[in-house]
């Protein structure tokens, strides 16, 4: 099996929301706000093939769905659909895709799976032979959000889905699109329901999986995030997420398994180590996968 960074459409967002309880004399030391207090971030995808014999995506970034005002508002740099074109440069068409994988349906990990934007043109599904794999305890949430988060949501995305006849709910630790080969975890702290697709790593020991890939999603969007205490803003239970983000991180740290980043704008895949305060870290950083193995080699 090999790996592929997808680069989706790239945004700039409030740094103080996307560092929620970090002072600024901290977070800019991580990254450079611009005039608006704005910072770089991806939104990036990670495809993998074969996986249980399919051509998997996990997530689809922002996409360019928004009209030019939202477009604006949300600091997307693109107007094309960059996702798209990433996937073309890989070698593969996002007819090719089997399975798209989603950790939770905020726009910027959906909205790639929509055409561009077109005037008078409503929402269209793209993705036409794929499998959408969703968590099922996060779907009414996104079907009915809360007045805190409605903004992070697709309003016509639920009903896209619904009528492509193409969802698949995961109720557990696996689904059958995907079979043995990959492991859900699950985190509340950023939104209700939130799914972390685990690649298993092709070592057991002990009766577990190790050196694999995991998707962090929200709960680890970044290298700064790595820190347990650093959350955002948006997240809906900050206190909650960095309990979760302790195991998780604990978990991962103990198995080797790789951290996928999908919002750090130039870190796609990272190591976990821990420094010598104890504190997590992360090593052995990779900007881009371009049909790499599976296997990934410790660093020493």
């Amino acid at each position: 099996m090999k790996l592929w960074s997808i680069e989706g459409n790239s945004q700039r967002l409030d740094g103080g929301s996307m560092f929620g309880n970090a002072p600024r004399t901290m977070w800019t030391k991580w990254a450079e706000p611009d005039a608006s207090n704005r910072i770089r971030l991806a939104t990036r995808g990670l495809l993998a093939t074969p996986l249980n014999g399919k051509t998997v995506l996990f997530e689809t970034g922002v996409g360019a769905f928004f009209a030019p005002d939202l477009r604006e508002r949300y600091g997307v740099a693109e107007d094309r659909h960059v996702l798209l074109d990433s996937l073309r440069a890989a070698g593969f068409e996002h007819t090719d895709i089997d399975v798209v994988v989603l950790s939770h349906l905020h726009f910027d990990h959906t909205g790639g799976l929509l055409a561009p934007w077109a005037p008078d043109a409503p929402p269209r599904l793209l993705f036409p032979n794929a499998t959408f794999v969703l968590s099922r305890r996060h779907w009414p949430r996104a079907c009915d959000p809360h007045p805190r988060d409605r903004a992070s949501f697709i309003p016509e995305l639920p009903a896209l889905l619904e009528a492509s006849g193409r969802i698949e709910f995961v109720d557990g630790d696996r689904t059958p699109a995907l079979g043995g080969a990959v492991r859900f975890h699950y985190s509340d702290g950023h939104t209700p329901g939130m799914m972390l697709a685990e690649i298993l790593g092709p070592d057991l020991r002990d009766d577990q999986p190790h050196g694999g890939v995991v998707f962090c999603a929200d709960l680890v969007p970044g290298l700064p995030w790595v820190h347990v205490p650093i959350t955002m803003g948006y997240d809906r239970s900050p206190e909650l997420l960095v309990d979760e983000k302790q195991a998780f991180l604990e978990d991962k740290l103990a198995r080797d398994v790789h951290l996928f980043l999908t919002h750090d704008p130039d870190i796609a895949l990272a190591q976990l180590a821990r420094d010598e305060r104890g504190r997590f870290t992360a090593i052995h950083q990779v900007a881009r996968l371009a049909a790499r193995p599976l296997r990934l080699e410790r660093a020493a």
